[in-house]
């Protein structure tokens, strides 16, 4: 994109009145956003939602001051702008009507044939939480995914750091514009996101991060993602938003199950009491619901001569060298293992290339 036609996108955007649905309007009927203050009012006012107040703002000459200024901080920092029909912009986000036009971003973002998710919940994450989303990250590592989440504090830090220790790219989606960092004790992990992945936004950098601007942000973490996981919330949350949203736009959302009595686990169980969200008890349960290919993932681990097996995956599979193809339930109930666990036993089992599975939730070993 030439600087002259950035220019005129963003003074578009600055327009009041005009906002992404709006902007994306004017650029069809116009054909670019120049066209649109170079096209006579009265065919502008043909378009369906253009009142007398909003071509009195597209003449106002303070938007394209502002545009410079925000062009000229692109520029000076390097930032990576993604306009919403250039190849570089979130696949998943172009389908959604409220996406942002543009996008800005910082590090080093790859999302190119990408399983993408979203982590995200409370920032009041329990111990439960924590240690159920490191053995999510940890299972889920081998297929690569890219990890989605807010950059706050709580679930999506943690979600982050694990993303990290596991050397999957993630990315933060912030409130606020890339010349600052929110909140301030998480500038630590900005370089070390930046080296794989990154940041992104749709703010300028005049924008603070307001609260208002933290549920506009949980569209974009929704909408860019083949799924949606919300770890722990409690009744009422930022993370409900952001489920719904994903809902909203035809996305799966997952929820980790927890006892009733737990103030941070009430959000997760109402989702899935709701039917809202899919129940969430490991990484297999995501792997079978988005239909991930375990196959070609497993290829991708080095596969050893000798094979170390946990003792419980030593018992299934000596049962399955034993008494050949069996059905999951069947194996669970034979190895006496409850349902919930045997599924990621099995996960890591077909990692290894030890077994593997077959139609109608067979398996067999290799």
């Amino acid at each position: 994109m030439s600087d002259q036609e950035l220019f005129y996108l963003l003074a578009l955007l600055k327009v009041d009145g005009v906002g992404d649905i709006m902007a994306k309007k004017l650029l069809t009927h116009c054909g670019n956003a120049e066209s649109v203050f170079k096209t006579k009012m009265n065919q502008i006012a043909a378009i369906d939602g253009v009142g007398s107040v909003l071509l009195k703002n597209l003449k106002d000459k303070i938007i394209f001051e502002k545009a410079n200024r925000e062009l000229e901080f692109i520029k000076s920092n390097e930032v990576n702008v993604s306009f919403f029909q250039d190849e570089n912009y979130p696949d998943r986000l172009k389908h959604c009507i409220d996406s942002p036009v543009l996008i800005f971003s910082s590090g080093n973002i790859n999302l190119k044939n990408k399983k993408i998710i979203s982590i995200v919940g409370t920032r009041q994450i329990t111990s439960y939480g924590t240690e159920f989303c490191k053995k999510l990250i940890e299972d889920l590592a081998p297929l690569d995914p890219v990890i989605v989440s807010g950059f706050a504090y709580g679930v999506d830090i943690v979600a982050h750091q694990l993303a990290m220790e596991n050397n999957l790219q993630t990315i933060g989606v912030i409130a606020h514009g890339l010349n600052q960092i929110y909140p301030k004790t998480h500038k630590k992990y900005v370089a070390k996101m930046e080296e794989n992945g990154g940041f992104m936004t749709e703010f300028w950098s005049s924008s603070n991060p307001d609260k208002e601007n933290f549920v506009r942000r949980n569209r974009i973490v929704a909408g860019m993602t083949e799924a949606t996981i919300v770890i722990e919330s409690a009744d009422k949350g930022g993370s409900l938003i952001t489920a719904n949203l994903a809902n909203d736009y035809n996305r799966d959302v997952f929820a980790v199950p927890g006892r009733v009595t737990d103030k941070y686990s009430q959000g997760c169980n109402n989702l899935i009491k709701t039917q809202k969200a899919n129940v969430l008890t490991n990484a297999a349960d995501l792997i079978y619901i988005l239909n991930w290919d375990v196959k070609n993932a497993a290829k991708s681990v080095q596969k050893q001569l000798f094979v170390e097996l946990e003792p419980e995956e030593q018992k299934v599979y000596d049962f399955l060298l034993k008494n050949g193809k069996e059905l999951l339930d069947f194996i669970a109930l034979q190895c006496d293992l409850p349902i919930y666990k045997i599924s990621g036993i099995l996960l890591n089992m077909e990692l290894k290339e030890v077994i593997r599975p077959l139609p109608g939730k067979l398996f067999e070993a290799i």
